[in-house]
């Protein structure tokens, strides 16, 4: 196989496929080194597969809860195995689609473990074989991150899972404890607590989902508490006992300490770059907390390396990581029109029951920043559609700056609003004001309008509430 190459991208994730594809299509002859799946992560062991479990377990709920539609149903069992075997299958098909556009758009691919070999080089190896030798002037580390190990915590495969045990669970657990309330543990909290199990969430901080708006997380806390899900922020695990087939662990909460035994823990404390074994010593590569710092076109202090993804730090999404690896490329191929990623403009989205979507800044941050700001709100109670739907639980928020009418932040939960926030995605892109996003025409009935609702709230002129 050819070596020399204009540009090489180590992992085949959302970020280092997607970089790949697009050198192609600047007329670069570019290679990826993938040590394990393509799609990395996120298609094979994180967004698709866990957000097909999470389908299976809105039906499952939906199929408990059929009364208020006028059906019934009895006897209504599921079947493990099969949810778990769809959503592998699901995952397999898009990690094969990946390799089907890689192999259209001509980019070759090594499968191995690659490592910085000097200067404009990557040794790649597999199972302790050398595979080859590469060579390119653009090396851009796409290597990704992998879940957080806390000391006592450890994942064992079997007791203690991590979120790659979570997704094939051989039985379904009668409860569980979460320890950790960001993205990952409230998901398989939805999950698991909508297939039936008992289940704890622990949260260190004073709130659960600490990213989120202050009032969309109290909104949420309410409704998965109201599901049944206990909640313990200010919470801490200070000790993990193992009991053949259960485990107790002590929780420290308000100056108390409690026992509980689950049959199973899901560790979602984070994630830690994937900086380890990849050649970073010796050279200008840069690593703080874990993580590879880079500029704002994923620049690393190397010259020729860079970097983008979660290997990076936070935001750990896909969608930036994707959106990095197009800046990366076109600013190696010196596109005109390159512009650095805004982070404030990436939304974030939580597919629990109910779900959380949000871009910009929470009303804190930005009353923080100096902003005098206004606040709308509309409730989904307020929505006919929601009604309609069945779904009256939920609300949308949004913060704008007084004197500008700058769109500084928007925050949803409810059903379906990881479709909507785009919305405001798009408007913070355009630079848009309330002015433009109140005449702005929104369809009948949808729960769109509850956005067009929030943005007349924060002036004053709300109509169906």
């Amino acid at each position: 196989m050819e070596t020399k190459f204009d540009v090489v991208i180590v992992g085949g994730g959302p970020g280092g496929y997607v970089a790949a594809i697009r050198a192609a299509q600047l007329g670069m002859k570019a290679a990826v080194v993938e040590r394990e799946n393509l799609g990395g992560i996120c298609l094979n062991w994180g967004c698709i597969p866990t957000k097909t479990l999470l389908r299976s377990s809105e039906i499952n709920h939906l199929l408990h809860n059929l009364g208020e539609f006028g059906f019934t149903a009895d006897n209504v069992k599921f079947d493990l195995p099969k949810i778990v075997t769809r959503s592998r299958k699901v995952a397999k098909q898009l990690a094969g689609g990946v390799g089907h556009l890689l192999k259209k758009n001509k980019v070759t691919v090594f499968d191995g473990l690659a490592k910085l070999a000097g200067k404009q080089t990557l040794a790649v190896t597999k199972d302790g074989k050398e595979v080859a030798t590469l060579t390119a002037p653009h090396i851009i580390l796409a290597t990704g991150a992998r879940a957080r190990q806390l000391p006592g915590l450890e994942g064992d495969g079997k007791l203690i899972w991590t979120y790659r045990e979570a997704m094939v669970p051989p039985a379904m657990p009668k409860s569980l404890l979460v320890v950790g309330s960001g993205a990952i543990g409230i998901e398989f909290a939805s999950f698991y607590r909508n297939m039936g199990a008992e289940v704890t969430v622990v949260e260190m901080l004073d709130r659960i989902l600490p990213a989120e708006d202050e009032e969309i997380s109290a909104f949420a806390r309410k409704s998965f508490e109201k599901q049944g899900i206990k909640i313990l922020t200010s919470a801490k695990t200070t000790k993990v006992q193992k009991n053949g087939d259960s485990v107790t662990a002590t929780i420290e909460a308000g100056g108390k300490t409690q026992d509980i035994t689950v049959d199973r823990v899901i560790s979602a404390v984070g994630i830690v770059g994937n900086v380890e074994d990849i050649g970073l010593e010796g050279t200008g590569v840069k690593v703080e907390r874990g993580h590879i710092v880079i500029d704002e076109y994923c620049r690393t202090g190397e010259a020729g390396v860079y970097a983008i993804g979660d290997v990076t730090g936070a935001p750990w999404l896909a969608h930036k990581a994707s959106h990095e690896g197009v800046i990366c490329v076109e600013s190696i191929a010196r596109q005109n029109d390159v512009k650095p990623l805004n982070v404030g403009n990436i939304p974030g989205c939580t597919y629990s029951r109910p779900q959380i979507a949000s871009v910009g800044m929470t009303e804190t941050r930005a009353k923080a920043a100096g902003h005098e700001v206004r606040v709308g709100r509309f409730p989904f109670v307020g929505n006919g559609k929601a009604i309609s739907m069945g779904e009256p639980e939920g609300m949308v928020k949004v913060v704008f700056d007084s004197k500008s009418g700058e769109l500084l932040g928007a925050h949803m939960v409810g059903a379906e609003v990881t479709e909507m926030i785009q919305g405001y995605a798009v408007a913070r892109t355009l630079e848009t004001t309330e002015v433009e996003l109140m005449h702005t025409v929104f369809p009948h009935p949808t729960v769109s309008e509850t956005m067009h609702e929030a943005v007349l709230d924060a002036y004053g002129r709300a109509i169906h509430f």
